[in-house]
C-alpha cells in the first residue's frame, strides 16, 4: 500500500482534480433534494419545520463535503485506493440524498445510512495515513480524527433510537461534536491544508450551489408557463432572480481570500462560517420556487412571505459574505457599509409584495455598480478589487 504523505502547505499552482469536481456534483444531488422539500413546505406554510428540516439536512450535507474537502487539501494522493475510497464516499452521499425527503419527515434511518458509509471511508482515510506518518504528534492527530469520527458517528446511530422529543436536544449536541473534532484533533498539530486549494474548493462548491438556485428557477418558471401562461407576471420575478444570483456571484469573488487564511484559528472561523453561504445560496433557488408559485396560486401563503423565502436567504447571504470575505478588503466607512446597508435593504424589499423579488434584484444589481464605482476611485487590492 503506497504511503499517505502529507503534502506541502507551500506547495505551487495545487488546482482542485477532476475527482473532487466530481465529489461536488453528486453532492448537489443531495443539496436539490433539501431544497425540493423546503419549497414544499413554505408553500404550504410549514415554515417552522421546513426551516428546522432544512438547516438540519443542510449541516448533515455541507459537514459531509467539508470533512472530505480538508482532508484532500492535506493528504490527497490521488493513487487508486485513494480514488475507490472517494468513490465509496460518493455512494454515501448519493444514499444521504436519498434519505433527504425522509430526513424531512422525521426518519433519518436511510441518510444517516449513508453518513456511516461516508464515514467509515473517511475513517480509514485516516487510519491510513496515520500509518504512513513518522512524526509521532502528526500520528497522533490522524488517530484523534479517525477516533472522533466514529464516536460522532456513534452519536448518529443513537439519534435514530431516541423519541422524537429527545431528538430537539439531541441533534444540535450532535452538531457541536462534531464541530469540535477538528479542534481537538488539531490542538498540537494541525494539518498541511493548502490556502490556495480551500479557496478554490470553496469557491467551486458555492458556484456549484448558485448554479443549482439558477436551474431550480428555471425549471420552476418553465413549468408554471406550461401550467398558467402567466409570463407577464413571472419575467419580472425571473429577472429579479437572476440579479440577485449574478449579484452574489459577482460579489463572493470579488477579492482573492487565500492570503486571509493564514492560522487554523482564521481558516476554521471562515471554513465553518460557509455553512450560512452556502445554506443561504441553495435557499435563494428554493424561495424563488415558492414566489412562483404563489405568484401563479400554487402556494397557501401571502405574497410577502413568499417574497420573504427570497429575501431573507439573500440578505443574509450578503451579510456573510460580508462578514467572512469583503471587510478584510475594504477601507473606508464607504466600503464597508455597502453590504450591510444592501443587506437590510434587500429585506427591506419584502414588504413590497409581489415586486419584491424584482425590487431586490435591482437593490443587489446597485450594490455591485456602487461597489465598483467606490473601489475604482479607492482600490483596496492591485490583483481584484473588492466590492
Amino acid at each position: 500500500m503506497p504511503r499517505m504523505t502529507a503534502r506541502s502547505r507551500h506547495e505551487g499552482h495545487r488546482a482542485s482534480t477532476p475527482l473532487e469536481l466530481f465529489f461536488d456534483l453528486c453532492f448537489v444531488v443531495a443539496v436539490a433534494q433539501g431544497g425540493a422539500r423546503l419549497v414544499h413546505a413554505l408553500a404550504e406554510g410549514h415554515v417552522g419545520t421546513g426551516l428546522a428540516g432544512y438547516a438540519a439536512v443542510f449541516f448533515a450535507i455541507w459537514w459531509a463535503w467539508m470533512n472530505f474537502t480538508w482532508f484532500a487539501s492535506a493528504y490527497d494522493t490521488d493513487d487508486a485506493l485513494y480514488r475507490v475510497v472517494t468513490l465509496v464516499q460518493i455512494t454515501g452521499v448519493l444514499i444521504l440524498a436519498a434519505g433527504v425527503p425522509r430526513a424531512f419527515d422525521g426518519d433519518f434511518t436511510l441518510s444517516v445510512i449513508g453518513y456511516i458509509v461516508m464515514r467509515l471511508a473517511l475513517t480509514s482515510q485516516w487510519l491510513r495515513a496515520a500509518l504512513s506518518c513518522r512524526d509521532r504528534a502528526e500520528r497522533a492527530m490522524c488517530l484523534r480524527y479517525a477516533a472522533g469520527l466514529v464516536v460522532c458517528q456513534g452519536g448518529w446511530i443513537v439519534l435514530l433510537f431516541v423519541p422524537d422529543s429527545a431528538r430537539t436536544w439531541l441533534f444540535p449536541l450532535l452538531a457541536l461534536a462534531e464541530l469540535s473534532v477538528p479542534m481537538i484533533a488539531e490542538r498540537v498539530h494541525t494539518t498541511t491544508w493548502h490556502p490556495h486549494h480551500i479557496a478554490e474548493r470553496y469557491g467551486l462548491f458555492t458556484l456549484i450551489v448558485l448554479g443549482e438556485t439558477v436551474s431550480a428557477a428555471t425549471i420552476a418558471v418553465q413549468e408554471a408557463l406550461d401550467e398558467h401562461d402567466e409570463l407577464g407576471d413571472l419575467l419580472p420575478l425571473a429577472a429579479g432572480g437572476l440579479l440577485i444570483v449574478f449579484a452574489a456571484w459577482w460579489i463572493y469573488f470579488a477579492a482573492p481570500i487565500h492570503d486571509h487564511l493564514t492560522s487554523n484559528r482564521q481558516a476554521f472561523v471562515w471554513g465553518y462560517g460557509h455553512y450560512v453561504v452556502l445554506a443561504a445560496a441553495a435557499a435563494i433557488g428554493a424561495g424563488m420556487e415558492v414566489a412562483i408559485e404563489q405568484t401563479v396560486g400554487k402556494a397557501h401563503i401571502s405574497a410577502n412571505a413568499a417574497a420573504s423565502a427570497v429575501t431573507v436567504p439573500a440578505a443574509l447571504f450578503l451579510l456573510t459574505v460580508w462578514l467572512l470575505h469583503s471587510r478584510h478588503f475594504k477601507r473606508g466607512t464607504a466600503q464597508q457599509l455597502m453590504l450591510p446597508v444592501a443587506a437590510l435593504a434587500v429585506l427591506g424589499c419584502t414588504f413590497a409584495g409581489h415586486a419584491a423579488v424584482p425590487l431586490a434584484g435591482a437593490v443587489s444589481a446597485l450594490t455591485v455598480a456602487i461597489g465598483w464605482a467606490l473601489n475604482r476611485e479607492r482600490p483596496t487590492t492591485p490583483a481584484a478589487p473588492a466590492l
